[in-house]
């Protein structure tokens, strides 16, 4: 999208970010809300969308937001019901994409990801959301977009997905690290969440995902230079593979 989410056209700031590019700020999105050739995306539940978002964003149809195969799976749609899905909100294999939610981007980044997966590298996070959004008094709506259906072609990119088997190779091995990104007492085994099984894998690492966010009200990523060093402290370096959970 030339000029546009495609190349940002200073959507970010560089910040230090290895990939600035996958961010982009309110100031840029609020310049780009009429742009014809993009599709902003509110990742948040339906009741949570229903009560406002951002003016021409467009929300899921159902409460299935970690786009599963069924509530209470763990696996992500097959390719023919997530082109299904996200083609029903109006994208395609050549829309750009802005998605963002109230929840310091933890079901945005969900999204972002089954994109990405999907082949669709298009898309970008908005960095602080909703929260940042409102905070900035920035115009919201409960109008619904009506959007017209697109034809998305799922192409699965298997390098962003960690598997059990790989992450069972990985144990011990030079050269990697194992980052869970769960709560402490999920880290510990202190809370099961219903789980037969607790703790953590071996040699993972704890960095629980809030920890990448500000502590302030803007709930946006912290500086590079601040996770650069919260990373490098739990050994997680970009000479290592990683390896997420």
């Amino acid at each position: 999208m030339a000029g546009g989410v495609g190349s940002t056209g200073g959507g970010v700031a560089d910040g230090g970010y290895a990939r600035p590019e996958l961010l982009v700020e309110t100031e840029w999105l609020a310049a780009h809300l009429d742009d014809p050739r993009l599709r902003i995306v509110d990742a948040e539940y339906p009741h949570a969308y229903a009560r406002a978002h951002i003016p021409g964003a467009v929300g899921h149809a159902s409460e299935n937001v970690h786009l599963k195969t069924a509530a209470g799976e763990p696996f992500l749609m097959p390719p023919e019901q997530y082109a299904e899905t996200v083609g029903r909100m109006g994208i395609g294999d050549d829309t750009a994409v802005v998605v963002y939610d109230g929840s310091s981007s933890l079901l945005a980044a969900r999204f972002w990801w089954t994109l990405r997966y999907y082949g669709h590298t298009n898309v970008r996070l908005l960095n602080g959301g909703w929260h940042k959004w409102l905070l900035e008094g920035r115009p919201a709506t409960m109008e619904v977009p009506k959007v017209e259906p697109a034809r998305f072609t799922p192409r699965v990119d298997e390098s962003v997905r960690t598997t059990c088997d790989l992450l069972v190779d990985a144990v011990g091995r030079d050269g990697v690290a194992l980052l869970d990104v769960r709560n402490r007492s999920e880290y510990t085994g202190e809370n099961t969440r219903g789980n037969q099984r607790r703790g953590h894998v071996p040699g993972a690492v704890h960095l629980e995902w809030t920890g990448f966010m500000t502590d302030d009200a803007r709930k946006a990523f912290k500086p590079a230079s601040e996770l650069r060093s919260l990373l490098r402290e739990r050994g997680v370096t970009p000479d290592k593979r990683v390896h997420v959970y």
